[in-house]
């Protein structure tokens, strides 16, 4: 039986805990500025669509009042559900949480800071109602974003897709919508290391796409700095593939056999020539060659073992301090645990 059966027979309703559409996921991380902002424009679009909808708002260990403008909106709407993680665990983690306890028929992922516009919601239901499991919005444009950023993107997406098991869309993030039998998948994969672009693509199922102008932030700055950027590319290159391992097994026998060959005509040419063997310089810039090498590759393979050495000390995923009108528990259970208490 198939991962996608045990999860959720195909044809079968998912077991959700109310009766509920459409579950917007949305983690935040300091985001006071915008919080009254992001509720002001997304509600109208959601009772659009329907009433029967949930707002679970993630708060990711803010250090602002990001937490308590989301209790302030909670006891205005109970539609709005919080849950606030013990410290910052990261967006990813944070937005895993978040789907942790989404339990509506349809799930969106999105930011707070309305870069990606909440009408588009309404487009992807529209899509999604012709039978597609995930319907992925893909930015059209990215004018608010700097020329670096489009380039050093635009780079990442290439690279990844060229080595990477399963290919990410271009110009997408983490804004589509999920049907709740692809969520129940997703919840089921055992990373600590959550690359979700990547889990997203890994999970499959039938997809279509709807394109959107990003737009800039409603108000705040931006947390993503260019090396939290690159640290995030080297986490979605090694979640994704093993290639760059690979490569250095072919480099160093590229290396040994361009060795070997070198090897090989020196000592032809000292018995057949009695040339001189030259020395000392050649000898030094193949020495550091072959270092900067070993160095490289060293650093490539800490990457990996940091990684299984996480995987295998098998923490949970977060803590949670509190919540509101959520009934998560204090900690996200090993997935041993999980399926212990799910049998």
């Amino acid at each position: 039986m198939s991962i996608v059966d045990q999860v959720c027979p195909v044809g079968a309703a998912p077991n959700l805990e109310s009766d509920i559409e459409l579950s917007i996921v949305v983690p935040m991380w300091n985001e006071e500025e915008s919080v009254d902002i992001f509720f002001e424009q997304i509600e109208p679009i959601l009772s659009s669509i329907c009433e029967n909808y949930e707002i679970i708002c993630i708060d990711d260990g803010s250090t602002d009042g990001t937490l308590s403008r989301l209790v302030t909106h909670r006891v205005r709407d109970p539609r709005v559900k919080v849950l606030s993680l013990s410290r910052n665990f990261g967006k990813d983690i944070a937005l895993s949480a978040g789907l942790n306890n989404a339990h509506g028929r349809a799930v969106v992922p999105m930011d707070c800071d309305l870069q990606d516009p909440p009408h588009v919601i309404a487009e992807m239901y529209q899509r999604k109602q012709e039978g597609f499991d995930v319907v992925i919005a893909v930015r059209a444009s990215r004018r608010s974003d700097t020329a670096l950023k489009r380039l050093t993107a635009g780079l990442f997406y290439r690279l990844h897709n060229s080595i990477a098991d399963v290919t990410i869309p271009h110009d997408t993030g983490d804004f589509r919508m999920l049907d709740q039998r692809v969520v129940q998948v997703l919840r089921h994969l055992p990373e600590r290391n959550r690359f979700m672009k990547g889990l997203f693509s890994w999970v499959g199922f039938t997809h279509a796409t709807v394109e959107y102008e990003r737009q800039p932030r409603a108000a705040g700055t931006t947390k993503w700095k260019y090396w939290k950027l690159w640290n995030f590319a080297l986490d979605g290159i090694t979640s994704s593939s093993s290639l760059p391992l690979r490569i250095w097994t072919y480099l160093g026998t590229s290396i040994a056999a361009m060795a070997f060959i070198y090897a090989a005509w020196l000592i032809f040419k000292v018995f057949a020539y009695g040339a001189d063997v030259p020395g000392y310089a050649s000898l030094m810039v193949t020495i550091l060659f072959l270092g900067g090498i070993n160095i490289l590759a060293t650093g490539i393979l800490g990457e990996y073992l940091g990684r299984v050495y996480v995987e295998v000390r098998n923490r949970p995923l977060y803590v949670v301090r509190e919540t509101h009108g959520l009934k998560a528990p204090a900690v996200e259970a090993p997935l041993q645990d999980r399926n212990r208490m799910s049998a």
